[in-house]
């Protein structure tokens, strides 16, 4: 798999279900809504449901938009691999209309769809190119609206929601158990309210409808026309993409409070039944000590990282620390991981030509992320492997290394290039770099130590590292 082409699992045969999913450990994930870290149990482990907030697209999404990204995605390949990669039922939507986009639309004097086309698209090449594979399905909310209108008729039938001129609010008062995600209470929204909602019964009530503007987009509906608040998208996208109740909802620690609280309160009160089982968040990103953000003016472009750094570079330093964990985003962490997936890559290039097999991901691996995703952990079973691919010249072991490097690399969404695409030898230059080392072994052969050496020389010139075993030479890029 190369980064950047719509990823896809690798086409690495794992062992047969019935040996390493059998015996895999048990999965373990820290849930918000109990604050502890529980066993993982689908409610249907033959649809095992996911859904991670997306992104509003008004502008490019910024390294610290990618950890959400990344850190599910690795849940995603897990879950695929613990119960079968049709069983799993992955959703990340995209905001395509809100205050932002249509304040950019108007200030650009285009359509709004040209906007969110335009940044849905960079999402996704971004996306892409940190090797995170597609979701399932990546609903747009303008095209759940009707859904939307839907459920806010079923939460104003139950008294849940009123009318008013700006809008329709959802009553936080009506719902007992508002709260419960986050800790918070309704007076800790007193500061939230939004002008322009000034008609609203209490401070905390929420806007599931917003009642039309003009020259602004608008929808009708039985309870005016208007378009949808935020909340209310993704109750409505979970509902019609993945079901009333899913078995996972995840999404940055940021989105705790209002927005997850909010979903909660509303989709709940209309179905009675639970949103979610196992609520995830990732920590920030900081950046200089702050979070990452647009407001702050701190953002850094992953595309701009692309100019300079592989994505598997990116990605390798957005799992370097538990998806949990708070991580400081700087140079330094970049240059870490470019030297851990060389030294990675190095060991892998020296077993490459062992034959394909069939391999479960090494114990390792798979304890580290069935332990809530602990990604530090599980590099350094990575690690392990390649100091033992390092060590040794048997054939067979070499083999057994690269199959276990490569199966544990796809749970984590690395090491899926071959190592000399990745030390960026193309086709041309290859060939001349073998011929060289084919002129070292044949003059070591004779013993011409002066020749071999001249030859060694003329490879590190070129940023050429040789490697010499009982099975023969191999080189690698160091540079």
């Amino acid at each position: 798999m190369k980064c950047g082409s719509k990823p896809e699992l690798a086409p690495l045969a794992y062992t047969k279900p019935e040996s390493p999913r059998m015996q895999a450990p048990k999965l373990y994930l820290t849930n918000t809504l109990s604050g502890a870290k529980e066993a993982f149990a689908p409610a249907d482990p033959k649809r095992v449901t996911m859904y991670v907030c997306g992104p509003t697209v008004y502008d490019h999404a910024h390294i610290g938009n990618m950890r959400p990204v990344v850190a599910f995605d690795v849940l995603y390949r897990l879950l695929r691999y613990l119960y079968g990669a049709n069983a799993v039922v992955y959703g990340r939507n995209f905001t395509d209309i809100d205050d932002r986009i249509i304040a950019k639309a108007r200030d650009q004097n285009v359509a709004l769809e040209a906007i969110t086309a335009r940044y849905t698209d960079s999402y996704l090449a971004n996306t892409d190119a940190l090797c995170a594979l597609r979701p399932t399905h990546m609903p747009r909310a303008t095209a759940h609206v009707g859904g939307m209108i839907g459920l806010i008729e079923k939460l104003i039938a139950c008294g849940c929601a009123y009318r008013a001129d700006s809008g329709v609010y959802f009553a936080v008062a009506t719902d007992n158990d508002y709260g419960k995600l986050s800790g918070r209470t309704p007076d800790e929204a007193d500061k939230a309210r939004i002008d322009g909602e000034d008609d609203k019964r209490a401070a905390a009530d929420f806007a599931l409808w917003k009642a039309a503007k003009l020259g602004e987009p608008a929808w009708e509906a039985p309870f005016g026309s208007g378009r949808p608040g935020w909340h209310i998208e993704c109750s409505a996208m979970i509902a019609a993409e993945l079901g009333e109740t899913i078995d996972i909802h995840a999404g940055g620690v940021d989105l705790v409070f209002p927005h997850h609280e909010n979903e909660i309160a509303q989709s709940e009160s209309a179905t009675g039944k639970p949103l979610a089982r196992y609520w995830l968040h990732n920590g920030f990103l900081d950046f200089s000590g702050e979070k990452m953000s647009k407001s702050l003016g701190n953002v850094v472009l992953p595309h701009a990282l692309l100019e300079d750094w592989q994505g598997e570079v990116l990605r390798w330093a957005l799992l370097s620390a538990q998806y949990r964990a708070p991580l400081e985003w700087n140079r330094a962490l970049l240059e870490q991981a470019k030297a851990s997936l060389d030294r990675l890559y190095g060991a892998l290039d020296r077993v490459w030509s062992a034959p394909d097999l069939e391999a479960a991901p090494p114990a390792g691996v798979l304890e580290a992320l069935c332990d809530d995703l602990a990604t530090p952990r599980a590099l350094a079973a990575l690690f392990a492997l390649a100091s033992e691919a390092n060590k040794t010249d048997d054939p067979a072991t070499h083999a057994r290394l690269k199959c276990e490097m490569r199966a544990g690399g796809a749970l984590l969404g690395l090491l899926q290039a071959n190592p000399k695409d990745w030390f960026g030898a193309g086709d041309e230059d290859a060939a001349e770099i073998d011929a060289l080392v084919g002129a070292r072994v044949a003059a070591r052969a004779v013993k011409n130590w002066a020749e071999a050496d001249r030859l060694r020389g003329m490879l590190a010139e070129r940023g050429v590292e040789v490697m010499d075993g009982a099975g023969g030479s191999t080189w690698r890029r160091i540079g």
